[in-house]
């Protein structure tokens, strides 16, 4: 089974995070952040991934360190389960509605961290959040699962629901990209994935 236990202990956060990408989508995530939380639980729902998240951040300054590093730990609990990345699809595109929202996003499991962010119909914060954040949680995840991610918003008018949308199809596309196959060798004409 495909799994990984990682905790990141900083002045500003203290996260753990268990995963399991071969799961059923069971969760228990205690960011501190509701809208957050909610977001988290979209992912791992679609994305049939387990996940357990508890993490105190400094939130009374702000989202943003908590969001990052949330990103930071996540990424690195994929890349850390993912192992050598033998039998695993690699690519994935998802194009997903959430009612007046389209939202793509592509994934490859590369071993090189890019990450392209084309959202730019959010309102200023969605919760209690400056909707900037998101950008930065998704490009701590990049960096740390080594993952070449695009997010593009198709178009969509309410924040809450293109935000939805994208965490919904990350969800959608990050579980086929690791999805493993009957091969047992890496998808790669190099022999690696890093």
């Amino acid at each position: 089974m495909r799994c990984s236990t990682i905790q990141r202990v900083t002045r500003e956060t203290n996260i753990s995070v268990k995963l399991t990408l071969d799961g059923t989508g069971d969760m228990n995530i205690n960011t501190g952040i509701g809208f957050l939380d909610h977001m988290l639980v979209l992912f791992a729902s679609h994305g049939q991934f387990d996940i357990n998240i508890e993490c105190k951040g400094d939130i009374y300054v702000d989202a943003h360190h908590t969001v990052e590093d949330l990103g930071i730990v996540l990424g690195e609990a994929f890349s850390q389960a993912l192992g050598d990345k033998k039998g695993i699809n690699r690519y994935s595109s998802i194009i997903l509605p959430m009612d007046e929202s389209l939202a793509m996003v592509n994934v490859d499991i590369s071993g090189r961290p890019y990450l392209h962010y084309n959202v730019k119909e959010l309102p200023p914060s969605l919760g209690k959040l400056d909707s900037q954040v998101f950008e930065e949680f998704f490009r701590g995840f990049v960096n740390h699962c080594k993952a070449t991610i695009h997010i593009n918003l198709i178009y969509g008018r309410n924040g809450h629901h293109i935000i939805e949308c994208i965490f919904k199809a990350f969800g959608r596309a990050l579980s086929e990209a690791v999805k493993s196959g009957s091969s047992d060798r890496i998808p790669s004409t190099k022999g690696i994935l890093d």
